[in-house]
């Protein structure tokens, strides 16, 4: 594939974007501009530079270690000079040092618990007592608890009604010595603010989730039980990195993103390490001070391999109003799998829905990114298919907070299909990405002419955005935003 087939794309998608602004508007080929200007040997320069981190730090950049440290100074310093002004954010992560085992024993038989209270496990040996309930199962108050003692007892309640925090609170002041939770979550995981953000912290006795057969065992016995919950952990900083342009509509921020952590054992070169030279190259050909009628916003986030922690706390550290300021997020996530296809995220759910996020919670104005990725692909040759929206991406907490959310990937660990490999070529039977979370994630092992299609698809979709948000692939105005907080 040759990275010249998407000129003409550029022009056509851009026509399909057309509005009315009160914005000054900017020149109108600046999508084409910035998808000509973004071209495989420069994101080559940065996925090689990451490679180097990785190499001299025991091949890794992993969030807490110094490899991931060294990523975010030459992020940080690569977006300096090219005039950005640049912040990296601190935040507090949960590092877990020691998994631990887990296990409530009754009756002599062991069961398997989560333990919620990471930062507070039972004392060598465990938590021997008998367990008692709530005359109302929720034990979100004190009358749940009725006449019912829970002093040095374990106490046992469901997962509705409250949060886990909450009933800890309740159950302490009752005079309990631990807390079980009885949960079984659905497609859609754990009922709603059942863990709020950061519970952890706020869990001072040791408690621990449950499953039915677990409850039903307790329920089968009068007489003390073990709890051990051993799991070591402790909070730990870190940083992500973001940077604006000093131009452009700061009530209308187009924002894109990618993580820059690997997990423990790869130098994640495609995994992020061409989200983020992709992203790179794009502010590098926009510069800092485009003419522009939206400003752009670029995000690394740390700790991704670390359920999301720097795109979570991000997201939760602006309020309301600057929620509203960000009018959608483009995340971009492996984006030259060796045995590559071209997915779009799914945000008009025409494809396979995912259980876990409910079609009615997907932002209004997602489907309208999906149309513009998809609308590039296509003229360029390509036909996208569709990625289920999850609950394991960077784009996860903007579209919890109900901003629009897109983005490309060329896939993981799936396996390529029969028709996926007769449409994309490659291998069937084989995963997109074979080195995914391994020591083979290597810039040798990159797809260098799917890079050459997806890096200025990057660059396409924040210049169309940056020029505007209108037209009938548009996002909602800046006065019909109600974004959600935590």
């Amino acid at each position: 594939m040759k990275a010249r087939l998407l000129v003409g794309a550029a022009v056509v998608v851009a026509l399909l974007l057309g509005g009315c602004s009160s914005a000054p508007q900017p020149a109108v080929d600046l999508a084409r501009d910035l998808a000509d200007r973004v071209g495989v040997d420069g994101m080559y320069v940065h996925l090689r530079k990451l490679e180097e981190i990785a190499d001299a730090n025991n091949r890794s950049r992993a969030d807490g270690t110094s490899g991931y440290d060294a990523s975010v100074d030459y992020v940080a310093q690569t977006l300096r000079d090219k005039g950005f002004d640049v912040e990296t954010p601190e935040f507090e992560r949960l590092g877990v040092a020691s998994p631990g085992r887990p296990t409530l024993t009754a009756s002599g038989r062991d069961y398997a618990v989560d333990q919620a209270s990471l930062l507070t496990p039972t004392r060598a040996g465990g938590l021997r007592a008998p367990t008692q309930r709530p005359q109302k199962p929720a034990g979100c108050a004190a009358a749940d608890y009725g006449t019912k003692r829970m002093t040095n007892a374990i106490a046992v309640v469901d997962d509705t009604g409250c949060s886990i925090v909450d009933k800890q609170n309740v159950a302490v002041a009752e005079g309990a010595l631990g807390l079980l939770v009885v949960s079984n979550p659905g497609a859609s995981g754990s009922p709603r603010g059942l863990f709020t953000p950061g519970y952890y912290r706020a869990l001072k006795v040791p408690v621990g989730v449950i499953d039915a057969d677990a409850d039903a065992a307790l329920r089968r016995t009068d007489a003390a039980v073990l709890l051990t919950l051993d799991a070591k952990a402790a909070m730990v900083k870190s940083k992500s990195v973001v940077a604006q342009t000093k131009t452009g509509d700061q009530e209308n921020v187009v924002m894109a993103g990618a993580h820059l952590d690997t997990v423990a054992r790869s130098p994640g070169i495609n995994d992020n390490g061409t989200g983020v030279a992709a992203l790179l190259e794009t502010a590098a050909a926009l510069g800092s001070r485009p003419q522009i009628a939206n400003a752009v916003r670029f995000g690394f986030w740390g700790a991704q391999e670390a359920v999301l922690d720097g795109s979570t706390k991000y997201v939760s550290s602006l309020d309301r109003d600057h929620l509203n300021d960000i009018a959608l997020y483009l995340n971009f996530d492996m984006l030259g799998s060796p045995n590559a296809g071209f997915f779009t995220y799914d945000g008009d759910q025409s494809g396979q829905p995912n259980p876990a996020v409910a079609a009615d919670t997907v932002p209004a104005g997602s489907a309208g990114i999906e149309r513009t990725l998809a609308g590039y692909l296509n003229l360029a040759g390509i036909r996208p298919a569709d990625m289920p929206l999850g609950k394991a991406s960077d784009y996860s907490p903007f579209l919890d907070a109900g901003v629009p959310i897109g983005g490309m990937t060329t896939g993981a660990a799936q396996r390529k299909t029969e028709v996926q490999a007769r449409l994309w070529g490659g291998i069937a039977g084989v995963a997109f990405d074979r080195n995914y979370h391994l020591p083979g994630d290597t810039v040798d092992n990159v797809d260098r002419d799917a890079l050459a299609v997806t890096g200025p698809g990057v660059a396409f979709a924040v210049g169309t955005y940056a020029t505007s948000i209108d037209g009938v692939n548009g996002v909602p105005s800046r006065e019909q935003r109600r974004r959600n907080t935590p």
